[in-house]
């Protein structure tokens, strides 16, 4: 069967403020989608990915127009679901295919995904790859879809749920994720400064959390964390040494949830000499200096540590489970290390007043992080903080507004308006710092932590000086490459 695995169309001032965006834009391999490509090619279906991260939804038409297939893919997570739809729609006015989704916004709705548009038939739910391809082997053999556990679909116009697929146990079964069906292997980077040699790529060494984060959406509900073994994660890196890759970013929730495991991969890279540097995320309370020091031996050169707040109080709302003395000592053992430190913050979070905020940009300063990012509360669907916004505070603006940057949710303690003049104090008061940006002048070595600085610089001026710098203003629009885009 003909496969199409598709990535709504997107730009960066969709996500990010317009006049930011430059320095703050990732583009992730999607692996998701990689992971679904390989499985459907290891099963015998064709398979051709479209991403809209670099290509208008009318040039991407015309491709899936050339390319007919028999069943699309879109992925869809909370801001990008109005995108899928119309994705959706477009597919099937150029092809007669049948059309799912999937991702975190489907999982976390449900029906609601089918009954929002005629042209979506299915919505996946939780991890795809067998899901989706029982999907693709139904429907080559024109059998009925009553049997594909994780499926929700329309038959007949009325909307059916199958069961519940149970999380895959076994990581090792998966195939490697399909990235030779990616355009351009050096057009997924992460924001400049951010990485150390390019092409990068994207590595998952486990799937899931066992947290309770009240703003954290898990696809396996029964948050547990899966691993793949030791052996299974060496042999990819190696591939992706061959494939001309040369730097790795493990985005694992926590990296180091298995300490043991965590301290052997890093063993194991320095034992068969695969040299590369590397990019790692962990929870402050299962690190410690020596699984550190190990990692940084082994060509890691960055840690991220979900901070979130300088205000103990908040954590515990946050249901962090972390104490602000573990933040301390977690960057303390990372710069002991020579690992550079970024950590994210939130303004919004529940009951938190204005006072607890200024405490947390000062608790940030303190630390003293190589990056920082002052995010907003988001109540993405599937969280508690989503299921109680009501009792917490309150929902505003439309889907497209969940992002990071967008102040979806307003506590009953602050308002909008000084949500955002947070955002634009902490970013003055840390970034403006002269000390911070004679360290950041003094540190540079490559010409992409020039570009980052001469790009961080522009986006100071623009918080410094305009009140609006960091509002999302979606005046942009992607269209051919043919064609110039509207500002």
């Amino acid at each position: 069967m003909k496969v199409a695995l598709i990535m709504p169309p997107w730009l960066p001032e969709d996500i990010f403020p317009d006049k930011t965006s430059k320095s703050q834009v990732n583009y992730w391999q999607p692996l998701g989608l990689l992971y679904l490509g390989a499985y459907l090619k290891r099963e015998g279906h064709s398979v051709k990915f479209f991403d809209g991260s670099f290509h208008s939804l009318k040039e991407i038409s015309g491709e899936l127009k050339e390319y007919q297939p028999d069943l699309a893919g879109i992925y869809a997570n909370t801001p990008l679901w109005k995108k899928a739809v119309a994705t959706a729609e477009e597919v099937k006015k150029t092809t007669q295919a049948f059309v799912a989704v999937g991702g975190p916004y489907p999982t976390s709705m449900g029906e609601k995904t089918l009954i929002d548009s005629e042209a979506v038939d299915a919505s996946v739910i939780g991890e795809g790859e067998i899901t989706f391809t029982e999907l693709a082997d139904m429907l080559e053999a024109g059998k009925s879809l009553h049997g594909v556990k994780g499926l929700i679909f329309k038959d007949k116009g009325k909307v059916f749920k199958n069961p519940d697929r149970k999380p895959l146990e076994d990581l090792d079964q998966l195939p490697f994720p399909a990235r030779e069906l990616l355009e351009d292997k050096n057009m997924y980077i992460p924001p400049e400064g951010t990485y150390r040699k390019k092409p990068v790529a994207i590595v998952i060494t486990s799937r899931g959390c066992d947290r309770k984060c009240i703003f954290c959406s898990q696809l396996d509900r029964e948050r547990k964390i899966r691993y793949r073994s030791v052996e299974n994660v060496l042999e990819e890196i190696e591939l992706l040494l061959e494939q001309g890759y040369r730097e790795i970013r493990f985005l694992d929730d926590n990296f180091a949830a298995d300490y043991n495991r965590a301290m052997k991969i890093a063993g194991e890279i320095r034992k068969r000499r695969l040299e590369f540097p590397w990019f790692f995320s962990s929870r402050v309370d299962t690190i410690d200096y020596r699984l550190l020091q190990e990692c940084r031996r082994s060509g890691a050169w960055s840690v991220f540590f979900g901070a979130e707040s300088g205000v103990q109080r908040n954590l515990n709302i946050l249901r962090k489970g972390i104490s602000l003395q573990q933040i301390e000592v977690a960057v303390k053992a990372a710069k002991k290390a020579g690992l550079k430190v970024t950590l994210p913050f939130i303004f919004g979070i529940p009951d938190e007043k204005y006072e607890d905020a200024l405490e947390t940009i000062n608790f940030a300063i303190k630390l003293e992080p190589d990056i920082v990012n002052f995010h907003t509360m988001t109540p993405f669907p599937g969280t508690e903080l989503y299921e109680r916004a009501e009792e917490f505070g309150k929902i505003e603006g439309e889907l497209e507004n969940f992002t990071f940057e967008g102040a979806s949710f307003i506590p009953k303690t602050l308002k909008k308006s000084e949500i955002e003049e947070l955002r634009r104090i902490a970013f003055r008061k840390f970034y403006a710092r002269p000390e911070f940006i004679l360290r950041k002048l003094l540190e540079v070595r490559t010409a992409s932590e020039f570009r980052a600085l001469v790009r961080g610089v522009k986006s100071l001026f623009w918080i410094a000086f305009k009140e609006d710098a960091l509002k999302i203003k979606r005046k942009f629009t992607r269209k051919s490459s043919s064609e110039t885009c509207d500002t």
